[in-house]
């Protein structure tokens, strides 16, 4: 398992601070379905409160389009500032967040 090139401190979520004492943390994986491989190869993945930021809260990243759209934006930038290429990034993932 890759680690996380977004997140220093995998302790805590992402999204609020949250330490997982009230609500687990779980791992995010930016890009997922046909590319959830690559998010693990390329360690673009986050630590989210379980419920209330990942899965069912209102502002959960797979409920809110919005959220979704913004991790999106931050694992491309973090896979360019690794990687430093926006075609390989647009070539793996199809589409550019930016």
């Amino acid at each position: 398992m890759a680690k996380s090139i977004m997140q220093k401190n995998d302790r805590i979520c992402y999204l609020c601070g949250a330490n997982g004492t009230m609500d687990a943390l779980h791992w995010h994986h930016v890009f997922g379905g046909p590319n959830r491989r690559n998010s693990e190869k390329f360690g673009l993945k986050v630590r989210l409160c379980g419920q209330k930021c990942h899965e069912n809260g209102p502002n959960a990243v797979h409920r809110n389009k919005e959220i979704n759209h913004m991790i999106k934006a931050a694992g491309q930038q973090a896979f360019e500032s690794v990687h430093g290429d926006r075609q390989e990034f647009v070539r793996l993932f199809g589409k550019n967040y930016l």
